[in-house]
């Protein structure tokens, strides 16, 4: 038989491949005699004539959307008549009519000021014999920085650092994005208006809210500037925030600063938003695949979030389970979950949610034959690192204190990379140009695997 290592690798690997971007656009979008035609789960739910726009504009960003712009191109080539989108270094596809910027995740940088600068202008060139295509990807939020003066890129870097290692979840830390940005929470509409305009959207949130994936810069805000400032407030940061952000935030809290927009506004009478894949879509492949490799497979949900350490004791529990009672399936068992938990970063280590559930996976089923676990970042980088995640087992705490490694000092300084790196645990599959969240999958066998 295969390791069980082997055949999670399969596994996730499969989940990867179907939320290509490529070919998610192509299941929604197509042309046929002259139409654009738009799908959204299997119908259709708009015609468009393309006889009829004067210019097509294609614009976007996020970590899957290079391959979303490239099968735009195979289907509209010289329709399109300019584009621009921003993606994370190294996140890149072959274009020849759309312009690709480069810029940085998850703290942004000038590249994508300059990149969101360049998309805001070419939606306000757009009239009401225009069609403007956006694709949009998990990732879009740091790759469209554009705050509102007298807010500065560097106040917004910073800002940025602190939500990410207060703990707070992507709903929460945009909420708080959306009311620093000239293109988020809608405001891309309008500058679009009156264009009409299909938004196609790669989900990396939990729920699969429009609003919250890039921050929907196509989407009606449902956030408010109190919302933003509670994010602040719970996570204990509003007094560390810089100051022109925080007075900002609370302008806005107290009236002073007009909402983004809201769903009755005109700008988004013409916009046709479609989710084009997600994390079920990924769990459900892994699922597919481990039927195959013949395991009684369950998927929990593609909406866990949360505490990272908990939701690890949490799958342990389940594995321990389903080893020992057969519940809620009997070995070979794969249990199959999604979503995007969060850590609070205490220390000064290396790590992201992955590498961190892989590490506290390994602590509680230290000793425990037969259960292995992967937790596994559908985008190819687990926070800041070049890994996707990380491989743990019953037997990965005694290899490490037989290496010399203590688990304790390196979960406490959050330092979760290292310590798979120098056990050779790390999943490095490269960039993969999607991005829907996560895959945790754990296996279990009674052979020990």
């Amino acid at each position: 038989m295969k390791t069980m290592r082997e055949d999670m690798r399969e596994m996730y690997t499969a989940a990867i491949e179907a939320v290509n971007p490529r070919r998610a656009v192509l299941e929604h979008l197509q042309v046929r005699d002259g139409s654009l035609l738009v799908y959204s789960n299997e119908k259709q739910v708009r015609e468009l004539d393309l006889f009829r726009f004067r210019r097509v504009y294609v614009l976007g960003a996020g970590k899957a959307t290079a391959l979303m712009a490239q099968a735009v191109e195979e289907l509209l080539g010289d329709r399109i008549t300019a584009g621009c989108i921003s993606v994370k270094y190294g996140y890149t596809a072959p274009l020849s009519r759309i312009e690709a910027v480069e810029a940085a995740h998850p703290v942004p940088d000038e590249k994508g000021r300059m990149a969101a600068e360049r998309i805001v202008q070419l939606a306000a060139e757009a009239g009401g014999e225009d069609l403007v295509i956006s694709l949009i990807s998990g990732g879009g939020s740091s790759l469209l920085p554009l705050p509102v003066p007298p807010v500065t890129l560097e106040e917004k870097r910073e800002t940025t650092n602190l939500l990410l290692r207060s703990g707070a979840s992507i709903h929460e830390m945009n909420a708080v994005r959306k009311h620093l940005s000239r293109i988020k929470g809608g405001n891309l509409a309008r500058a679009a208006h009156p264009a009409t305009v299909i938004n196609l959207m790669i989900s990396d949130v939990v729920g699969d809210d429009p609003d919250v994936i890039a921050s929907g810069p196509l989407v009606p805000d449902a956030s408010t500037f109190a919302d933003a400032l509670a994010v602040l407030e719970r996570y204990r940061i509003a007094g560390s925030v810089p100051a022109a952000v925080r007075k900002r935030i609370r302008d806005g809290a107290d009236g002073l600063v007009p909402e983004n927009p809201k769903a009755d506004e005109e700008c988004f009478a013409g916009v046709t938003g479609v989710i084009i894949a997600s994390n079920i879509l990924a769990l459900n492949a892994a699922r597919r695949k481990a039927a195959a490799l013949g395991y009684n497979t369950v998927v929990l949900s593609s909406l866990v979030e949360g505490d990272t350490r908990q939701a690890a004791l949490f799958h342990a529990a389940i594995a321990r389970e389903a080893l020992a009672s057969g519940n809620p399936a009997k070995a070979p068992a794969c249990i199959i979950s999604g979503g995007e938990t969060t850590v609070e970063v205490h220390g000064k280590g290396l790590g992201g949610r992955n590498t961190e559930f892989a590490l506290h996976s390994a602590v509680f089923l230290a000793g425990v034959r037969g259960i292995s676990a992967a937790s596994v970042g559908t985008d190819g980088s687990d926070g800041p690192t070049d890994a996707a995640g990380a491989f743990a087992d019953g037997a990965t705490i005694a290899r490490a204190e037989s290496a010399g490694l203590n688990v304790g000092s390196y979960a406490d300084n959050n330092d979760s990379y290292n310590f798979f790196k120098d056990l050779g645990d790390l999943i490095i599959t490269g960039p993969t140009n999607t991005n829907v969240m996560d895959v945790r999958i754990m296996l279990v066998r009674e052979d020990g695997g």
